[in-house]
């Protein structure tokens, strides 16, 4: 039975949890989730904070906008913490997603088992090319794009994945923005146009790798260095034209009499 889009729990990352706060909290949930399989009942905000990768200080900040203060000495209960942050992000209920693009890509998101743990579930594979429609990735059909506006609607889609080549990608997004699908998660390399109202978030891969090549250069140059290709020799200065108020060598002063 397809899921309704209308009808959302309305949590308190809608009622004020800043954004920087929200991207936190996958981070807190991931860590949690390893602590509960485990079975360690209590966690305190020192160790939740090593493994999430941030400083105990902002982890309690962050757990303060959800009302969870922990108990002095014991810490934080771990299962609890699951649900709260749980249902904070919406992951307690059913979010049917539809991927957008089978290449190489697409197929490998398709077949990410992480979805299905998450609350999120891949309702369809769409791609325009007709050779690809009804063959099978990771268990589910390929369906052709020219089914999309349908698709959606009767699955009662609201999140869209997009892992197309970047010329179609904002077509792609604007047909499933006018479908009704209000959340995106953008693997094309290029930079969507939505209407307010429509969440994107981007991955970029080289991006990502190009940051890493930053750090690496950086780490290279402090140790030995770096083999640079020489820059391109200048162009030849112009000849300069000696003024009446040029100063002995032709330059212009910096104080120009009044």
């Amino acid at each position: 039975m397809a899921t309704s889009r209308n009808h959302r729990p309305a949590t308190r990352a809608s009622r004020g949890i800043p954004e920087a706060t929200v991207a936190r909290l996958p981070l807190y949930l991931r860590a949690l989730t390893a602590l509960s399989e485990r079975s360690v009942p209590t966690v305190s905000s020192e160790e939740l904070a090593a493994a999430a990768g941030v400083n105990s200080a902002k982890l309690r900040k962050d757990f303060s906008y959800l009302g969870s203060y922990g108990t002095r000495g014991v810490g934080y209960d771990v299962e609890y913490l699951v649900y709260q942050i749980s249902r904070e992000l919406g992951l307690t209920q059913d979010w049917p997603v539809v991927i957008v693009g089978i290449g190489n890509l697409g197929a490998a998101l398709a077949n990410y088992g992480g979805f299905a743990s998450r609350g999120f579930r891949v309702a369809s594979l769409i791609d325009a090319d007709s050779a690809l429609t009804g063959r099978t990735v990771a268990g589910i059909p390929v369906e052709h794009s020219d089914e999309l506006e349908k698709i959606i609607a009767e699955n009662g889609v609201s999140i869209g994945v997009i892992a197309t080549p970047a010329g179609a990608a904002q077509q792609v997004c604007d047909r499933l923005v006018a479908a009704g699908v209000t959340s995106i998660l953008n693997f094309a390399p290029t930079v969507l146009s939505v209407p307010e109202g429509v969440d994107v978030r981007k991955v970029d891969l080289s991006i990502e790798l190009q940051i890493l090549a930053f750090h690496e250069q950086r780490k290279a140059g402090e140790e030995a260095p770096l083999e640079e290709t020489a820059p391109p020799a200048a162009p030849p200065a112009a000849a300069v034209t000696k003024r009446p108020d040029s100063g002995p060598d032709g330059d212009v002063p910096a104080v120009m009499p009044a």
